[in-house]
């Protein structure tokens, strides 16, 4: 029964190969054994690892068995605190890793809510009420207004049938559902209006159909599936610490070795000599490295949820950074999910209509001028059929924005409390009921005064409806439907306030503007009314939608979010491309695309069609030129992401139904919208837009490239420092020098410098050319942008200063008692006041003096916090035989103050004498060229 193009059966062929009856439905008995066969109706749940397992892959990361080593070095050193904290650090990391883990396979789970917990069935003859997980190939089942279809199904009975499938194709209007067969092949699902889908909802009217498939081979099924088989990558952050702890081991191994040997050539005691290599093997892993980085991550986090961002997972603040594509899905996440008329045509006049979403607020205007609408005779007729030939509702309902309570004094106060107008009903008749009541007419008075005798409802052959009222002893009848089948009903047109015959050359004025306002992807309504004198002559709808007066035509659309096209030209400066993904038609979406900005010059418009007809390499090849896919299935919005990822994108993908759900996820970023959004994409998604606007994203884009600036400044900040211990380690021994700093000296310098600092420089404030620049690469290496250089550079003159000031200090204090200890407490002084200068210097990417020190308050009392520990252990007594110290007088303090302000003032006087030059250089080729300089990063 798999694999059955269903939709192109006719009911005789259906229900032969399904081996059913539409009376009597199948037996008890063949239900029975066939539930056996086939499974029960459900979304199977692949077996995962255990949760012992997930706890235990924690910590097989490279970085954590780096921390593993760092532990057992400070355990030999007799550093148990310091071991102690690195082990829990280490259980930290590997806790919240396994959360994450454990929370991303929930997706399923929701998925599976969605399912119908009841069906109602024909077994035997009889209707009965069974779990829907008891459905199978061949039940007949009965649907009516706010069921949720229990399988997927093909119908063989439709009355006013209307599914909400937008969870699952993307579409914002419900789709009339028809029972006859379609002949064309390889339709997408939301042109098999003969087919319903697991775990949409009936919006209107009720339908009877046969169960094709379930479980797994639903086209809900095979979402899940596609969420199952499809991997998350690791983040380019993830990637970067991975190689940078790589590094680090390496040098660290190197360099510990080299010193090693070199004291012990040297004349130095073997023993001292081990536990000197050791400490600076500590100091070349900045063990606090990836705590340092969970809290920069943290910080931001907390900052974009004020943008309204949530983060689901840390790494990802940073992934969206680096974003070079953004795949966004159209409805409810460009656009408002709410049909909307924008436009009237009213005896060739052209009405524009203000206003968003089901508010009943907006203005009319004609010309550029305002309307009065209550005067104007014609309007307030179309406007009232628009109400009266009508099902739905449109009401103002209490809203609760925030349900948390907070005390006012003695008692409790809520907050966020409001109301909004919602729509009960299918969203096109929302969309007319609001037009109505921006011209002061409102169904429920209108309700009052006409009554509804009888309806003629809409089927996908008249493509129109009709309602016949009384109203005070008079007769109406009221129309709407689809204007190129309307107008042929139509014997005479409303006119200015005249009513006159229909002429063909008024006829060809309406179908014209119909067109003009149909290419401008507007959905279009044509309105027609005529008074009768007997209800005897609409015993029939061919009786009744006769001899019609045409009254007019709306134009309605899903109209984009405002602050949308101001977000997407943030983007592109940013270097983002926008991509829209949606299962609307191609016209319609490249009108959206247009009027956002989205569609460039050479951009394309693809639909599924078309991408089922292209391979993998195919897509690949054209993907960067294509900024629009219409008409697209789960499998296609998969395909498209894991496409421009081949192409070296870093790929966000918005999304908020079940059919973005296996994209979501596959991309670098999933991002999951928080009001519309279900459950099962919210799951699949690294981010989550509280207020589902587009905007958002721009804000977190911003976030995460701030963050990942501030984790390259503490990194240059925490290597630059190590390498300065190091060189002076290094080149003391390979002089032939006594030891410039002792062990516990080492150890408490990087504790000093690495902690506080590291962390102040997390939460630093991003430079202001921040969001001018393209997004960097996701193969860039973490020392890329000349990191490298400034790190060995600043590393190796920290070095050679503290060693420059520890040989003067050596050589003024020679015979004297404490000669070495005097010069080690210089060395000591200076390398940590130089590193504290340094970290002002990490602050810009160009040099201290471009940006204001005191700007980053939290560095600042971070700095002065370090400087306090470091002249603790120089004038207090108790902790001066255990640091091996002595107190500086106003001399020392003077060497210190000029060898620590070396590195980073020579290279910053360097720097800014480089940039004067660039800038003369460049007025003189800009004098020369017409064209403006291109300033690079």
């Amino acid at each position: 029964m798999e694999g059955k193009a269903w939709h192109q059966l006719s009911e005789d062929q259906l229900l032969e190969v399904l081996d059913s009856n539409l009376t009597t439905g199948l037996t008890l008995d063949e239900a029975a054994n066939r539930l056996q066969q086939l499974g029960p109706n459900e979304l199977e749940e692949k077996k995962g690892e255990s949760p012992l397992k997930l706890l235990l892959n924690q910590f097989k990361d490279f970085m954590v068995l780096v921390l593993l080593g760092a532990t057992v070095i400070s355990g030999l050193l007799g550093e148990m605190l310091d071991a102690l904290t690195i082990v829990a650090i280490i259980i930290i990391n590997g806790v919240l890793g396994f959360y994450q883990e454990f929370r991303a396979e929930r997706s399923l789970r929701a998925l599976k809510e969605l399912s119908a917990p009841y069906a109602k069935v024909i077994r035997g003859g009889e209707y009965h009420d069974i779990p829907a997980r008891e459905l199978v190939a061949g039940d007949v089942v009965l649907l009516e207004s706010g069921d949720r279809v229990p399988a997927d199904l093909r119908f063989t009975e439709c009355n006013q049938c209307s599914i909400d499938e937008a969870a699952l194709t993307g579409e914002s209007v419900p789709v009339v559902k028809e029972a006859a067969r379609i002949a064309a092949d390889e339709l997408p699902l939301g042109d098999r209006k003969n087919c319903g889908y697991l775990g949409t909802m009936v919006t209107r009217g009720t339908a009877r159909g046969v169960v094709t498939v379930t479980g797994m081979n639903t086209e809900m099924g095979k979402i899940a599936n596609l969420i199952q088989q499809t991997e998350e990558a690791d983040t380019p952050l993830q990637h970067r610490l991975e190689q940078l702890g790589k590094i680090l081991i390496i040098v660290s191994i190197i360099l510990t070795v080299v010193v090693v040997l070199a004291g012990i050539l040297h004349g130095q005691p073997m023993y001292e000599m081990f536990l000197a290599g050791v400490s600076l093997a500590v100091a070349a892993i900045p063990e606090g490295l990836p705590a340092i980085v969970t809290i920069a991550l943290a910080l931001g986090v907390q900052r974009m949820i004020k943008r309204r961002a949530i983060v689901r997972k840390l790494p990802s603040v940073e992934t969206l950074g680096c974003a070079s594509v953004i795949c966004s899905d159209k409805t409810g996440t460009l656009t408002q999910n709410k049909m909307t008329v924008t436009q009237v045509w009213l005896g060739g006049r052209a009405i524009e209509v203000s206003g968003e979403g089901y508010e009943p607020v907006g203005s009319l205007r004609e010309g550029g001028k305002g309307i009065d609408a209550k005067g104007d005779s014609s309007l307030r007729r179309l406007t009232q059929i628009a109400a009266l030939c009508n099902n739905s509702d449109l009401s103002e309902q209490e809203k609760i924005e925030d349900p948390k309570k907070r005390k006012a004094g003695k008692g409790e106060q809520t907050l966020g409390q409001a109301k909004e107008w919602k729509i009960k009903g299918d969203p096109t008749e929302g969309a007319l009921l609001v037009l109505a009541a921006k011209t002061g007419l409102h169904k429920t008075s209108l309700q009052s005064l006409y009554t509804r005798v009888k309806e003629f409802p809409f089927d996908s052959e008249r493509k129109r409806m009709s309602v016949l009222v009384s109203h005070q002893g008079g007769k109406l009848i009221c129309t709407k439907g689809a204007p190129d089948l309307l107008v042929g009903q139509c014997s005479y047109v409303l006119w200015g306030d005249q009513v006159v015959p229909f002429t063909a050359t008024l006829k060809q004025k309406v179908l014209s503007a119909n067109e003009a306002m149909a290419k401008d992807s507007l959905r279009v309504l044509g309105l027609a009314f005529r008074e009768v004198k007997s209800f005897d002559e609409c015993d029939s709808n061919e009786q009744a939608e006769n001899g019609l007066i045409f009254v007019g035509l709306t134009g309605m659309m899903d109209p984009p979010r405002r602050e949308v096209k101001e977000a997407i030209a943030k983007c592109r400066q940013a270097g983002i491309k926008t991509v829209m993904i949606t299962g609307d038609h191609g016209t319609t979406a490249e009108a959206i695309a247009k009027k956002l900005g989205i569609m460039v010059r050479g951009g394309r418009v693809v639909t599924g069609g078309e991408l089922s007809n292209m391979d993998d390499n195919e897509l690949e090849a054209i993907a960067d030129d294509i900024q629009v896919y219409a008409r697209v299935s789960p499998e296609h919005k998969l395909r498209i992401v894991q496409a421009l990822q081949r192409r070296g994108h870093v790929v966000a993908m918005t999304g908020d139904g079940v059919n973005d759900a296996p994209a979501v996820k596959a991309a670098d970023i999933g991002i999951a919208m928080g009001i519309s959004g279900t459950d099962v994409t919210k799951e699949a998604s690294a981010l989550v837009l509280a207020d589902d606007n587009f905007s958002s994203i721009v804000a977190a884009v911003e976030e995460g490239r701030g963050i990942y600036e501030n984790i390259r400044k503490f990194i240059r900040y925490l290597l630059a420092s190590n390498v300065g211990e190091i060189m002076t380690m290094f080149m003391a021994m390979m002089a032939g020098f006594p030891l410039p700093l002792v062990p516990i000296q080492i150890l408490w310098v990087n504790l000093v410098t690495d902690g506080l600092p590291a962390m102040a420089l997390g939460v630093d404030q991003a430079e202001s050319d921040l969001m001018q620049h393209k997004p960097r690469s996701a193969k860039e290496n973490i020392f890329a942008r000349r990191l490298g250089w400034k790190i060995i550079s600043r590393g190796i003159l920290i070095g050679i200063c503290t060693l420059a000031a520890f040989v003067l200090a050596l050589n003024e204090g020679a015979g004297h008692s404490q000669q070495l200890i005097h010069a080690q407490t210089v060395a000591f002084a200076t390398l940590v006041m130089a590193q504290l200068i340094h970290v002002f210097d990490c602050r810009s990417s160009r040099s201290i003096f471009h940006r204001n020190m005191f700007e980053n308050k939290f560095l600042v009392v971070a700095v002065l916090s370090s400087l306090v520990l470091m002249l603790l252990v120089l004038y207090v007594e108790p902790l001066q035989p255990v640091f091996k110290t002595v107190p500086l007088n106003l001399r020392d303090w003077a060497l210190v103050i000029v060898a620590a302000g070396i590195p980073t003032f020579a290279m910053g006087i360097g720097s800014v004498f480089g940039t004067a030059k660039k800038k003369r250089n460049r007025k003189i080729t800009y004098g020369r060229s017409s064209a403006p300089p291109n300033v690079a990063r």
